[in-house]
């Protein structure tokens, strides 16, 4: 019967042993095969027993052994009320208070156990207690393998150690090297999170648990989410790899790579990395985030995509990098301010925007893009030096653009333009539809009045002014213009000059314009010659007068002939000048004169003497003044 037992139980540790190594849970290895070699004498030793006898009835192959029995092997000795010792097995079976001590750190206590000494395995059961230090193993059954100093445990246990309880369905520990295995429906409790997984590799020594598939953490306010993650009791960090997710309030970090450090508050993530703010309604995308949940700190970079969904059209805005700073945390007045920089690019239906970097405050809800900032909306483009936007609940509320800025409307046929430029630019707006305009400094404008039936152009109006107010109608409707005074032109669409078509520093940059969502990852810069920001007005001065080549040509030749004749007419002298004035050229001007002939003609013109009128053309010349 003894034997069968002995059969039945070396069946049952064979098919467990199988099952821990087709599950990849079995006892570690080390290289090579395998052996089991005893350690010194391999043989079990009564040391004590109260009586001893033998019942060929009950069990003719045992020794029977009844109070205070201990035995020895190899360094252990256990102790139990009774016991059946298989002399010729060297295996023993104890009943009663089962107690086995292996040196000062590893005690095992059960109601059963049954120890073969050639395999150095012990079998225990019921009430099994197996103390190592500082931890402690609870089961209800565990097979102890002293020859590779681990314990396996099959129908549930709980480990407990200084800080954490573990417990599980079956599983194994390791008094060498203090790791612990435990699988389904492992539980780890610890006075600061508790994780609910299917696998952990635990680490006594370390405090580091290795959890395996479907696990769950809580950790204060924050919860946690991944399927392969080692988590640091001690210093209350986790690394979470295998798209993981952290929840903490309304917000949630989302990455294939995650380092959450609880006593810090610290998370960062790598790679496809998502952090959703439900209660500010916004996100962060990219390959790598950080946040601080202590001082409101964040960040994130390497395709960072800022994502706004507070309202009924998204806004997706693509950076370089991004940077959240929070002042005044936990308190009624905290704000947020926003750095986005290097290649913004934003996009919303209704909205889209390009500059070098950009700041947004929480505090009073304002936008400011910095560097070539350019913003579109619908068929309207506006450009400066700095853009101020100003919004409620994300809708426009007032824009402000400083340093040459320049407004252009592209009308419905797609090759005229209303334009307007100045040192200053304010729009203000009332639910999201501008309202009204002020221009200061340096005014330019230039617009098409429209039919109001079909909206045809009538004509083109050029102002220059110092101050000019446009007030609109709904769906962006001119209703009238104030301005200072000014000075311009109108001018029919047939009779417009070239120069009147577009005011200094126009460009259109449609190609510059994010298309879609999508679109914002594509920079575009803008094209040669068009990467300047507008040029200040200069004040130009008058052209100072030249003399033209043919005129200097003149003056040479009247050299030569002072030379040759020590004098020059005047009327020569004179004609020329009043020709070279005019603009006419050497080939459209009139022969010169030989100089003796112009002599003769002015020595007769003096000799002639003045000839006087008579009374009859007197008279008719004074009643052509009269008349």
């Amino acid at each position: 019967m003894i034997s069968n037992i002995r059969d039945g139980l070396s069946k049952r540790r064979i098919l467990l042993l199988v099952i821990l190594c087709i599950l990849g849970l079995g006892v570690s290895q080390s290289k090579g095969k395998r052996t089991r070699k005893p350690r010194g004498d391999n043989r079990v030793y009564l040391n004590h027993a109260d009586v001893l006898r033998y019942d060929q009835m009950i069990n003719p192959e045992a020794q029977i052994l009844n109070g205070h029995v201990s035995f020895r092997h190899n360094g252990a000795t256990l102790t139990c009320d009774s016991a059946h010792f298989y002399e010729a097995s060297n295996s023993f079976e104890a009943f009663g208070h089962v107690y086995m001590k292996q040196g000062d750190t590893l005690s095992l206590k059960s109601d059963y156990a049954f120890y073969d000494g050639n395999e150095q395995m012990a079998i225990a059961r019921r009430n099994v207690l197996l103390v190592h230090r500082k931890t402690k193993l609870y089961t209800d059954s565990l097979n102890y393998d002293r020859l590779y100093n681990t314990g396996y445990f099959f129908e549930g246990g709980k480990l407990v150690d200084k800080e954490n309880t573990l417990t599980s369905d079956w599983g194994e520990y390791n008094t060498e090297t203090k790791m612990a295995t435990f699988n389904y429906d492992v539980k780890l409790k610890n006075p600061k999170y508790f994780i609910d997984t299917d696998t952990i590799h635990y680490d006594v020594h370390t405090s580091v648990a290795h959890v395996r598939g479907p696990s769950w953490i809580t950790s204060g306010e924050s919860k946690i989410y991944t399927e392969e993650a080692d988590y640091d009791s001690r210093n209350d960090r986790s690394e979470l790899m295998g798209r993981s997710k952290i929840t903490n309030k309304q917000r949630t970090i989302i990455g294939d790579s995650i380092f959450y450090d609880s006593k810090n508050k610290i998370s960062r993530g790598y790679n496809n990395v998502i952090y959703t703010d439900e209660g500010n309604k916004n996100m962060f995308l990219g390959d790598y985030a950080m946040y601080n949940e202590t001082t409101g700190y964040g960040e994130a970079s390497r395709n960072a995509v800022a994502i706004d969904y507070s309202q009924k059209d998204t806004l997706w805005m693509h950076a370089d990098s991004f940077k959240i700073y929070t002042y005044n945390i936990n308190t009624d007045s905290v704000y947020r301010v926003v750095h986005a920089f290097n290649k913004v690019r934003a996009y919303r239906v209704d909205l889209q925007a390009v500059c070098d970097s950009l700041v947004f405050n929480s505090k009073d809800s304002c936008m400011t893009m910095y560097k070539d900032p350019i913003t579109w909306n619908e068929g309207q483009q506006m450009l400066g030096d700095k853009i101020q936007l100003f919004t409620n609940d994300s809708t426009v509320r007032f824009a402000h653009v400083t340093g040459n800025a320049f407004s252009i409307q592209q009308l419905p046929d797609k090759e005229h333009y209303n334009q307007l430029s100045s040192k200053e630019l304010m729009a203000f707006f009332t639910n999201g539809e501008i309202r009204m305009t002020e221009a200061v400094g340096n005014v330019l404008s230039l617009f098409y009045p429209q039919e109001e039936k079909d909206s045809s152009l009538i004509l083109l109006n050029y102002n220059e002014t110092d101050t000019m107010r446009m007030y609109f109608a709904p769906k962006r409707k001119l209703q009238k213009i104030w301005a200072s005074k000014s000075t311009g032109n109108m001018y029919p669409l047939s009779q417009i000059p070239p120069n009147r078509r577009e005011l200094p520093g126009f460009a259109w940059y449609d190609y510059v314009r994010p298309l879609n969502k999508d679109d914002i990852f594509q920079w575009r810069g803008k094209r040669r010659g068009d990467n300047d920001p507008l040029p200040p007005s200069v004040r130009r001065a008058a052209p100072l007068q030249t003399i033209p080549d043919s005129l200097k040509a003149k003056e040479v030749k009247k050299e030569t002939l002072t030379d040759q004749n020590n004098e020059i007419p005047d009327s020569l002298s004179s004609a020329e000048g009043d020709k070279k004035i005019e603009g006419e050229t050497p080939e459209t001007a009139a022969p010169a004169v030989d100089p003796s002939v112009e002599e003769k003609q002015k020595s007769s013109e003096e000799k002639q003497e003045p000839q006087e009128e008579s009374p009859q053309a007197e008279e008719q010349g004074k009643e052509g003044s009269d008349e």
